[in-house]
């Protein structure tokens, strides 16, 4: 048996693999991008046989960089965005375009088509509250409701639906086994795996035959456990050997949550919570007890670390945002990574030169997609303050740079709104929008807390890459599994003249707030 693992990540505008060793070594990493359909405001839509074929692409591209022969590798996971694929009963795609069939058959986690539907589906009952109080349009059920009711051709043809992450096992395996990590956080199943699955609540918000049309099994399947062997098209595909499991899924954020504190101290995760920054933020907190707390969704056990509850808070848009504000900008263009260092590198010359002050009077609030926390609601807005005429690069710089500080902002208020939020001491950073010092800097200042970041390997891989070890029975348990991972870390420290400085940012995105709610009241009298 072979002692090295594949984790794949499938994020919103790309797949990624890397080979690992079993002590958390990073051999390999490979990427390759896939395509978001935007057809109408606030609908986004992908092709999941294009989505498989990337993964094919960058899985095969990071064996062969590794030099890695297929028996060599014990075990495949994988880890998506918690996006909705539907197919009929032979596995065949359908369509979810609203205006018509396309080659769409995924509808994008960052979809709000179904606000209406999440607003109906958050009924008096244990499983909202578990939610939070409110269930979200990037949820499951409230797409389900909307493609019921938008596309009965859909659905009186859907045989299969999918979170993303079960979908790639089920292409991997040929098996239709629903992970823990997806069923319980998306789709109401019972918060301790395996959980099972809430019936009686679909029956109540009108999907009373969800189970049949989307090939729901009874209970979910631990997410640290084996979906099964690759099947024989899947060998040939991604080219690895017959005895190679795969893993039960993840959700991204947990997968990022799994690998920030693998190699920590894991007995003390409640003075800890992970920050994964990506296109959106999720902020990931463990416990070793169940509590449910409004504007968070949880606790889900075994959901990502096995054994504890899983609470998660976050933004719908934050890597998105900038992207948005570089590609809107006169200045900007496609919102490239080479575009973004660019700005970043231009942001960091000023800062050091006239202080974390750079772009006032310029001030955001960050809630372009709506918001996820401390107050769920997908129809929020956000605001700028303090615009000007200034269309050179410098002010896109600006403008991107009070982007990221109302972003900090934000998470900051998270924190203070969370149970235990006075008590974390630490963030445990990774993601994209964690690739450029500046940012996790800009976090410790604005938070006042620790951020530790991984250096050379991708932290979101490498917790996928340990759920597959679990599930492969490579580590006894978690704990075993922690202390073999290499020590890779950094600690990037808040700075006592920064953390002063966004007091102010800090009293600005309040104040903001405040202002932005009674213009609400003023436009809800006069409609």
């Amino acid at each position: 048996m072979g002692e090295l693992i594949v984790a794949v990540d499938v994020g919103t505008a790309s797949a990624r693999a890397a080979v690992f060793t079993l002590d958390g070594r990073q051999l390999a990493r490979a990427v390759s991008p896939t395509q978001v359909l935007q057809p109408q405001a606030g609908h986004y839509e992908q092709v999941s046989d294009d989505i498989w074929q990337a993964v094919i692409d960058c899985v095969r591209t990071a064996l062969r960089e590794a030099q890695v022969a297929p028996g060599d590798v014990a075990a495949i996971g994988f880890d998506a965005t918690c996006s909705l694929v539907v197919r009929d009963s032979e596995g065949g795609p359908l369509p979810v375009t609203a205006a018509g069939a396309t080659r769409a058959d995924t509808m994008l986690w960052m979809d709000h088509r179904a606000n209406p539907e999440a607003e109906e589906c958050s009924i008096d009952d244990p499983l909202v509250t578990r939610f939070g109080g409110k269930l979200s349009p990037e949820m499951q059920l409230p797409k389900l409701l909307w493609l019921k009711r938008h596309l009965p051709q859909t659905w009186s043809r859907m045989g299969l639906a999918f979170d993303l992450c079960d979908y790639l096992t089920w292409r991997a395996t040929g098996g239709n086994s629903r992970s823990h990590s997806s069923a319980s956080s998306k789709w109401g199943y019972g918060p301790a795996a395996p959980g099972a699955r809430p019936d009686d609540f679909y029956a109540r918000i009108g999907l009373a035959d969800l189970a049949d049309r989307a090939g729901l099994p009874d209970i979910s399947r631990p997410s640290a456990s084996s979906a099964g062997h690759l099947s024989a098209t899947a060998q040939q595909e991604l080219g690895l050997g017959p005895n190679c499991v795969v893993a039960s899924g993840l959700i991204d954020g947990y997968a990022g949550a799994i690998g920030v504190f693998c190699g920590t101290d894991l007995s003390a995760l409640d003075r800890k919570a992970a920050l994964v920054a990506g296109t959106s933020t999720c902020l990931v907190t463990f416990s070793d007890h169940a509590f449910s707390h409004q504007g968070c969704w949880g606790g889900f056990r075994d959901a990502g670390l096995p054994g504890l509850w899983l609470m998660e808070a976050g933004q719908s848009a934050s890597g998105a945002l900038l992207d948005h504000v570089i590609r809107t900008h006169p200045e900007g263009g496609p919102p490239t990574r080479e575009k973004h260092l660019q700005v970043l590198d231009h942001i960091a010359a000023r800062v050091s030169e006239r202080g974390v002050g750079y772009g006032l009077p310029l001030a955001m609030l960050p809630d372009f997609h709506g918001s996820r926390s401390p107050v769920p609601d997908p129809t929020q807005t956000g605001v700028i303050a303090g615009l000007t005429l200034d269309t050179s690069f410098d002010g896109l710089a600006q403008l991107y740079w009070r982007a990221c500080v109302a972003l900090a902002c934000n998470i900051r208020q998270i924190l203070e709104h969370l149970p235990q939020g006075g008590g974390i001491e630490s963030l445990f950073m990774t993601g994209g929008f964690a690739g450029h010092p500046l940012i996790p800097q800009l976090y410790a200042d604005v938070t006042n807390r620790s951020v530790r970041l991984h250096e050379g390997r991708d932290a979101v891989l490498l917790g996928t890459a340990v759920n597959a070890g679990l599930a492969a029975g490579l580590y006894r348990d978690i704990a075993e599994a922690s202390g073999h991972m290499t020590h890779a870390t950094k600690t990037v420290s808040p700075r006592p003249d920064a953390a002063r400085a966004h007091q102010r940012d800090y009293a600005v995105f309040l104040t903001l707030q405040r202002q932005r709610a009674e213009l609400a009241a003023l436009l809800q009298q006069t409609a």
